[in-house]
């Protein structure tokens, strides 16, 4: 497993400011009650971009430190669906560390018209303007891997948090080739994290790593590296209690042999669940 710091590091707002808005996502995330954000709609994010002008900004992590994680379960051959890329330096971080085929997707065509033109001679980044609960223009088994880095989170802040949760990992579900892995960072823990990811049609291997947050100053009693173990009911064990309060948790989801695909019956689980 390679250092963390070999690779580039990816500039973010960083500070009180994403603290701020992180807690705040935390506080009206839909599983757990509380105010109802814009997160999961075009309007909010289109003005934001334009507010911002394309400032990159990363969410959580930086890559430098999701970058033991993402070279073990991604080769750099791997073909790679970036979902909700925002403005972030992620990819292009990738990119210099040596991947060579990511689709970068956000619900903005703000921010993905300036991806474009900011990344026009970039030629494995190519940028795409979706809806992560309708990636219908997509085959099939299309990627090796998908990453998410605060969409999901973004999506349980809105109406309807358990249905477009739901839409969103059936989608990536469907878009995986068998083996392949969902990488999903958040701020939510396995409680709130994985009742979504075990959608009924899904059939993922989950591994678990905690993080602390940039700039946490406790001292680590484990190694971030050092899987966390799930109880069946998908929960962290009893008495487990991360270092760092404010956590985030990788959420490495393995597609299962013979999991959705061609004919999966994903649309006839989002009905029910709409019936509900």
């Amino acid at each position: 497993m390679s250092s963390s710091s070999a690779a580039p590091m990816s500039p973010s707002r960083g500070g009180a400011e994403e603290e701020d808005e992180e807690g705040a996502a935390r506080t009206s995330d839909g599983s757990g009650g509380g105010t109802v954000f814009s997160y999961g709609e075009a309007g909010y994010w289109d003005a934001r971009y334009v507010e911002e002008g394309g400032a990159p900004y990363d969410w959580y992590q930086r890559y430098a430190a999701l970058r033991p994680f993402v070279r073990l379960f991604a080769p750099p051959a791997s073909r790679l669906l970036m979902i909700g890329c925002g403005s972030a330096l992620i990819s292009e971080d990738m990119v210099a560390d040596g991947y060579t085929d990511i689709m970068n997707i956000d619900i903005s065509s703000v921010v993905i018209e300036m991806m474009r033109k900011k990344y026009f001679d970039i030629p494995q980044l190519q940028y795409m303007q979706m809806d992560v609960r309708d990636m219908s223009i997509f085959s099939d088994e299309s990627f090796d891997c998908a990453i998410d880095k605060g969409t999901l989170d973004s999506l349980m802040c809105g109406v309807e948090a358990p249905l477009s949760a739901a839409r969103m990992v059936l989608e990536v579900d469907r878009l995986l080739k068998p083996g392949g892995v969902f990488m999903l960072i958040t701020y939510g823990d396995p409680s709130a994290r994985v009742p979504h990811l075990n959608q009924p049609v899904c059939n993922w291997k989950i591994v678990l790593y905690i993080l602390p947050r940039p700039g946490f100053q406790g001292k680590a009693k484990r190694s971030i590296f050092d899987p966390v173990p799930l109880t069946e009911s998908g929960r962290l064990p009893d008495g487990f209690i991360p270092e760092d309060p404010d956590s985030h948790y990788v959420y490495v989801c393995k597609k299962v042999q013979g999991s959705t695909g061609t004919g999966s019956p994903t649309s006839n689980h989002l009905e029910a669940q709409e019936s509900e």
